[in-house]
């Protein structure tokens, strides 16, 4: 094949990232341009052009002086790579503050209580479904964060319920949430959907209320329960400003974990306490592989361009092995 096109589609496919060539032909060492290196990875196979041996090795084009490889090289090529489109990492700190209640069974008059915790450690992955929809993700955290409920007096009946003789209670708890994680990007910005389950376990109790018993006043009864798991999901956006995100979300947990045992207080008839709650967060979350793909367009763009990029090296190597082996 000619040189010269050959040297211009090779430079543009090096200039992608530092592509890798699972399987390079490989020439005598005498003839490598300076700065490519080769691994030899298996038994040698004959070839016909110009006579020389070739295995099959990986070599990092990322450096290499493109202007000094020979034809017999270039015409050696034999590229065969999975491009991966918008396929990326991230680890971050989120902090959130939020606003938290229990479903009660049978039900009594609450109000929200305000939790100022909500602070953790979240890793992104990015990938593609069904292998070339790159809108999704998963998502994986801990986090230290906090619970609670704060009853409030019914008018009507003159009454203000209580549990374990507390009216209000705050609890920490440490939970590692796994979620899918849905995006749309424009401009320098991206829209974000999640939604998983979690797991967690109740740290410590405060209990509120002139009824509470001293021993229970910052410890758990025997019979609460600590264990917790439930659903987690939200909404949010963020600003790109590669290789740093800025991510706000508006998250909603609810547990289906009990607070205490359902007969603890009757065999016959059971209560349950399924805390809840709603979640506004920040975070900083910083890139740990490049970004490719910043826009739906530009995906698309970048696609065909690598696709298509690899058919004409293809093509390129393909005629030109042709035209070696018509010579010979």
């Amino acid at each position: 094949m000619k040189k010269k096109n050959a040297k211009a589609v090779l430079a543009a496919f090096a200039i992608l990232s530092g592509y890798t060539f699972p399987a390079l032909a490989q020439a005598p060492q005498e003839q490598l341009p300076q700065g490519l290196t080769v691994r030899d990875e298996g038994p040698a196979r004959q070839e016909t052009v110009q006579d020389t041996l070739f295995t099959d090795i990986e070599a990092n084009i990322k450096d290499v002086d493109i202007e000094s490889l020979s034809d017999g090289f270039l015409d050696s090529l034999n590229v065969n790579r999975d491009i991966r489109i918008n396929d990326y990492t991230m680890i971050g700190l989120q902090y959130g503050m939020g606003l938290s209640q229990v479903s009660w069974n049978p039900s009594m008059k609450q109000t929200f209580r305000f939790v100022p915790v909500n602070f953790g450690i979240v890793y992104t992955r990015y990938g593609k479904m069904f292998g070339y929809m790159p809108y999704f993700g998963l998502q994986a955290g801990l986090f230290f964060a906090q619970e609670g409920y704060q009853f409030e007096k019914d008018e009507d009946e003159d009454y203000t319920p209580t549990v374990e003789g507390a009216t209000g209670a705050l609890m920490n708890v440490v939970e590692v949430p796994l979620m899918a994680h849905c995006h749309f990007d424009f401009w320098k910005m991206k829209l974000m959907v999640n939604l998983g389950l979690f797991g967690g376990y109740r740290l410590s109790i405060t209990r509120y209320g002139d009824g509470v018993p001293d021993h229970l006043r910052n410890s758990f009864a025997e019979t609460d329960r600590r264990f917790d798991y439930g659903i987690k999901g939200g909404a949010g956006f963020a600003f790109v400003f590669d290789p740093v995100e800025i991510h706000f979300t508006a998250m909603y947990k609810h547990s289906f974990g009990t607070l205490y045992d359902p007969d603890y207080a009757s065999r016959y008839y059971y209560r349950y306490a399924y805390p809840a709650n709603f979640v506004f967060s920040v975070g900083v979350h910083f890139q740990l592989t490049k970004r490719v793909g910043k826009t739906t367009h530009q995906l698309r763009r970048e696609a065909r361009e690598q696709l298509g990029l690899i058919r004409s090296i293809r093509s390129e190597v393909q005629n030109g092995s042709e035209n070696a082996e018509g010579t010979f």
